[in-house]
């Protein structure tokens, strides 16, 4: 026999017609994000200057009142096996010979390389 408590939930539930269910839940968003401060601090003496290719030129302009073209800072930087970038304007095959860095232009490149670090004394 089934008592009125069973009765209820069998006519209030009936399984067969109910296919779904649904539910309903809060999403919220974290507003208080953590914050993190970090503070550094640097020893400028262990700064090295970073040498460019303008910087080395500056450099020879200086201290020995000449002017060396950008490609004989590379070709000094070849003859060293330093490593090199690709130059966008690199050409294959040249429209005509160059000549080569002059004896005392290498010396004066040579000089700011080692003054920026680049080769060693």
């Amino acid at each position: 026999m089934i008592n009125s408590r069973e009765r209820l939930l069998k006519s209030d539930i009936n399984l067969e017609q109910s296919s779904h269910v649904e539910t309903v839940a809060l999403l919220t968003r974290k507003k208080d994000v953590e914050r993190i401060d970090i503070e550094m601090t640097v020893d400028k003496e262990d700064m090295t200057e970073k040498a460019t290719y303008q910087k080395i030129k500056e450099y020879v302009k200086e201290k020995y009142g000449m002017n060396v073209h950008t490609k004989y800072i590379a070709e000094v930087k070849r003859k060293h096996g330093l490593p090199m970038h690709d130059a966008s304007n690199k050409v294959d095959v040249p429209k005509r010979d160059y000549p080569g860095c002059p004896d005392d232009k290498v010396k004066m490149i040579e000089e700011a390389f080692k003054f920026f670090g680049i080769i060693g004394k």
